[in-house]
């Protein structure tokens, strides 16, 4: 079991950037594969980057790629998401999830979830 709490979401501009860090205590935290996902009010749950445990293998959402960076820490048991050039689009509360195995697209393939942190971004 792992448990995870996310910090760092906040009330931005269009344009600012953030850092998101999802972090846990327990030594299971590495062995899991950790994915962020977003929903915004009235819809589905998406999938916005996820890190394996290899800290080099990392994948994206389609909306990802060029604004937002996934990165590991093993050290201090911590995922960041880096956010930037944020648009009201991006208000959404962000979720972070432990996979131990499954398709790290898929929301229900993750075991373990956050609470989650409210980003909101205003024009």
């Amino acid at each position: 079991q792992v448990r995870l709490v996310e910090s760092g979401g906040g009330l931005v501009q269009a344009g600012d950037s953030l850092r998101l860090s999802c972090a846990a205590s327990e030594e299971s935290f590495s062995r899991y594969v950790i994915g962020w996902f977003r929903q915004a009010p009235g819809k589905e749950r998406v999938f916005v980057a996820a890190v394996g445990t290899k800290v080099r293998d990392k994948r994206y959402g389609a909306f990802a790629p060029g604004r937002f960076t996934i990165s590991r820490d093993h050290a201090m048991k911590t995922v960041y998401l880096q956010m930037n050039t944020l648009t009201p689009e991006d208000t959404a509360i962000y979720y972070c999830a432990a996979l131990e195995a499954g398709t790290w697209a898929q929301s229900y393939d993750y075991r373990y979830w956050g609470p989650g942190t409210q980003v909101t971004v205003s024009s």
